[in-house]
C-alpha cells in the first residue's frame, strides 16, 4: 500500500474526541480510535478511559500502552505490570492479560489494526 492509498495527515484534537463505552464491561471501559482501519493504515491507536476496571482479555495485536493519568495496571502469566503518568507497557500478541485500573488515561498503539476481522475469518 503506498502512502497515496492512504488517508491525508490530520490533527485530532483531545477536546473532540468522543469517548464509547468499550468490551462487555461499558461502565469500565471507554474508548476512542484516533487511526486505523478507515485511515486504510495497518496500525491503529486512540485513548482508553478505564474506571474501577478489572477486564480479562487476550491481546489479538501487538500493543504498547502509554499511562497519560492515573494508575494503570496489566496481570499476565508472568506477573503484574503496573504504570503511571508517561510509563509504557508492551504486550505482545497472545498474552492473556487482565487490565485493572481504580481510574486512568492512557493511549494505545496496536498492530496489525485489522486483528478483529483476521479473527473473524
Amino acid at each position: 500500500m503506498t502512502n497515496a492509498d492512504k488517508a491525508p495527515a490530520r490533527l485530532n484534537r483531545f477536546s473532540d474526541l468522543r469517548f464509547q463505552p468499550r468490551f462487555a464491561y461499558p461502565a469500565m471501559a471507554e474508548v476512542v480510535e484516533v487511526a486505523g482501519l478507515a485511515d486504510r493504515s495497518e496500525l491503529a491507536g486512540g485513548f482508553a478511559r478505564f474506571r474501577d476496571a478489572d477486564i480479562p482479555w487476550q491481546v489479538k495485536y501487538d500493543e504498547l500502552i502509554l499511562v497519560i493519568s492515573g494508575t494503570f495496571a496489566v496481570e499476565t502469566p508472568q506477573g503484574r505490570l503496573e504504570a503511571g503518568p508517561m510509563d509504557t507497557i508492551w504486550l505482545p500478541a497472545g498474552t492473556e492479560v487482565r487490565y485493572v485500573s481504580e481510574d486512568a488515561l492512557v493511549f494505545y498503539s496496536l498492530q496489525p489494526a485489522s486483528w478483529a476481522t483476521e479473527a473473524a475469518a
